[in-house]
């Protein structure tokens, strides 16, 4: 995912709106009054109300997402097709997604698409584990919150087949945040963290590591993120936290393919 389509369409409407309102303030008074407009005219005023369309629905309702990675199974898998809602999370300018209108903000539980903190140009997908203010802990495959073990049962097991052919076995489990649940899945294979694989990021000194643990205190204004496939996603347990300003709205439907019911359905 990446926020280059939004400033191609960006450019593209300045572009051919441009083009119409010069020609109709302008270059018109020099034509005949039966001259037909100049092909360039001609296109400009054919796309620009389709252009405009297209940039207000995906920038302030409901934008398409390709899911491009395995983090979120079970609950989004490589290649689904998922619809985001732009405004719930409030009113945002596109391109450059400052907030102007406050609406609702992040519950815990959500599945939010984001601008990657590492790299603001691309756009990510986790689950909403931590609010701002919450410490949020992952010891030995498990989630604490504020001091509270989120509650996990066991779901049989879950396997799946990665890129290249290769197989990989996990156990499903329903966690609990508060009252709401969803499947996760844990590889009993894999260490609990990879500290290797701990970046320096802004608010690193409200975490704590070790080999089997991250405890983090979520500061104001920023929330802590996780995939729901908890041994093959790097999220706010590498990277850190997601602030307010880079929140691009909440997943809630899959498209492609045809789910028949509301976000999330696996």
């Amino acid at each position: 995912m990446n926020m280059n389509f939004a400033l191609i369409l960006f450019v593209a409407l300045a572009v051919t709106g441009g083009i119409w309102l010069l020609d109709a303030l302008l270059l018109k008074r020099g034509r005949d009054r039966d001259a037909k407009d100049p092909l360039l005219v001609e296109y400009a005023k054919s796309f620009f109300p389709v252009i405009l369309v297209v940039f207000a629905l995906r920038s302030f309702l409901v934008e398409p997402f390709k899911i491009p990675s395995g983090s979120m199974i079970p609950t989004l898998l490589v290649g689904d097709f998922i619809l985001v809602n732009k405004f719930t999370y409030g009113i945002r300018l596109p391109v450059i997604n400052t907030k102007i209108i406050n609406i609702n903000e992040p519950e815990r539980g959500d599945v939010m698409v984001f601008r990657y903190p590492e790299d603001p140009s691309l756009d990510y997908i986790k689950r909403v584990v931590g609010l701002p203010g919450d410490t949020v802990e992952y010891r030995n495959k498990r989630l604490w919150i504020n001091g509270v073990e989120q509650v996990q049962v066991a779901n049989g097991d879950y396997n799946y087949v990665e890129s290249g052919m290769h197989f990989v076995h996990t156990e499903e489990r329903i966690e609990a945040l508060g009252e709401r649940k969803h499947a996760v899945l844990v590889n009993p294979q894999m260490p609990t963290l990879h500290l290797g694989a701990v970046a320096e990021f802004s608010g690193r000194e409200n975490c704590n590591y070790d080999n089997e643990m991250v405890r983090c205190k979520v500061p104001e204004g920023q929330y802590f993120m996780m995939g729901d496939n908890r041994d093959n996603s790097r999220d706010s347990r590498y990277w850190g936290f997601v602030p307010d300003k880079q929140i691009v709205g909440k997943a809630f439907f899959i498209w492609i393919p045809p789910s028949g019911s509301n976000f999330p359905t696996r």
